[in-house]
């Protein structure tokens, strides 16, 4: 058939917009059921295999989500693609290690001020507790770098903004992998313990509500990590 073999997959590009056209116009949420691949090929008026590789597409991109023998599902919002498109920017040399830092500082200085203002005392606890567990760990960079992804995620989810936390979800794997370079760079007793103390300053500052001193805290906290960077000879 002439359809499966389009070389500009121009096909299955406009089955994939068909597709997510028809979870707007029929309000499916994530976990509600999309139409069978009969159903969508009958209705789209193309191949069962058009279906098939539209679904593979968006399962891919997090739109729906895909089992065997089940009905695919629409999928909650996830910042795995987006996780992807930003690694394979800096690994191609598009996007450069700085650029990455100059857009968190951005992002995440807004997250500690609304943070500070939205917090729950249950987030404002959690908050607090994975900055203890980094202070803990100091002896374990590979715990210790857990909790750190873990603080700052925490701060994105109590800013009450969910985009915040998906972009904050989005850089953790770059993130994980500049990481303990970082750490390394950082020589002496004292540069690893202001990297701890910044973390505590920012949870202590969001508990008590205080978005002027979280964000010189985060600002604070984002110098010292580009400079522990550049020194690493990353950039």
């Amino acid at each position: 058939m002439g359809e499966l073999t389009d070389p500009g997959g121009g096909l299955v590009s406009s089955t994939v917009g068909a597709i997510t056209r028809l979870i707007r116009e029929q309000d499916l949420m994530p976990g509600d059921r999309l139409p069978s691949e009969a159903t969508l090929s009958r209705d789209l008026q193309v191949s069962r295999t058009v279906v098939r590789e539209a679904f593979r597409s968006l399962a891919a991109m997090r739109i729906i989500e895909l089992a065997t023998g089940k009905r695919a599902t629409v999928a909650p919002i996830d910042h795995g693609a987006m996780s992807l498109i930003i690694e394979h920017g800096v690994h191609t040399d598009q996007i450069s290690i700085q650029q990455i830092y100059d857009v968190r500082r951005t992002i995440e200085t807004r997250i500690v001020t609304l943070a500070s203002l939205r917090r729950s005392d249950d987030e404002a606890r959690i908050i607090r507790e994975e900055a203890e567990a980094m202070r803990a760990s100091i002896a374990t960079p590979e715990e210790l770098m857990r909790h750190d992804l873990a603080f700052h995620m925490a701060l994105a989810r109590a800013s009450k903004n969910p985009v915040f936390a998906l972009i904050v979800g989005a850089f953790q794997g770059i993130t994980s992998q500049t990481w303990p370079i970082g750490w390394r760079s950082r020589t002496s007793a004292e540069g690893r313990e202001a990297m701890i103390a910044n973390h505590e300053k920012i949870a202590e500052a969001v508990a008590d509500g205080d978005p002027e001193r979280a964000v010189a805290a985060m600002s604070q906290h984002f110098d010292e990590s580009v400079r522990a960077l550049i020194s690493a000879g990353l950039t």
